[in-house]
């Protein structure tokens, strides 16, 4: 399992990190369903985790990250905690995963972070960059899939699923910001996002994520 991909964004880990990111209501759970079955299909040796949380400590922190109150929680105290959990998550699941040569698909990352708190948010994105280099040292996902789609057609799909948590009951400004936070990421690091048009038929999205998975995920 140590030819998952060209895998040059982990040179001291032989498997292969993928990770999915996307705005509310782009279809991030349907779409990593299908990305489990292919991988299923082709025998490929993989876990499949998610942020905020992916271990029992880290799932804690998500708790009180999303769950709403009256206190009002504080960007920068917003921010931290997610590093907090990201940090738990990659020493506990995501490093022994890809050390032992597995496929680790996670649902989020640190570019929700610079979308989210960053660019929604408007935290200092030098001091995220710090953030991300002192909790992550050299680790990055080897692709990322950005499901993108526009805020209005993401926010009618989310409002049909019932009760919305902290950060998902942000103005619909906030989240015009996040797109762009995720769309200028992809704009820096070209190598190592793939967008897809989540405002298609979930069939014709599919289709375009087993494309970008046959090119940049080997399973022969």
């Amino acid at each position: 399992m140590s030819d998952l991909g060209h895998n040059s964004a982990n040179a001291d880990y032989p498997g292969f990190f993928l990770t999915v990111e996307g705005g509310e209501g782009a279809g991030k759970t349907t779409s990593i369903e299908f990305i489990s079955t292919w991988l299923k299909e082709r025998n490929i040796d993989f876990i499949q985790t998610r942020e905020p949380g992916g271990t029992p400590f880290a799932e804690r922190i998500r708790e009180l990250l999303l769950a709403p109150g009256d206190e009002k929680v504080a960007d920068m105290t917003e921010l931290l905690l997610m590093f907090a959990a990201r940090a738990q998550h990659i020493e506990s699941v995501i490093k022994p995963a890809l050390a032992a040569g597995k496929l680790v698909l996670s649902d989020r990352f640190t570019d929700a972070s610079f979308a989210y708190q960053g660019a929604g948010r408007g935290l200092s994105l030098k001091a995220l960059s710090t953030l991300e280099s002192l909790v992550q040292g050299e680790l990055r996902p080897d692709m990322t899939l950005l499901l993108d789609l526009p805020v209005e057609v993401g926010m009618a799909r989310a409002s049909g699923r019932g009760e919305l948590d902290r950060i998902e009951q942000e103005k619909t400004d906030f989240f015009v910001r996040v797109r762009q936070g995720y769309l200028a990421r992809a704009d820096d690091e070209p190598q190592r996002f793939e967008i897809v048009d989540a405002s298609q038929s979930i069939e014709n999205v599919q289709v375009a994520i087993a494309e970008v998975l046959g090119k940049r995920v080997n399973h022969g």
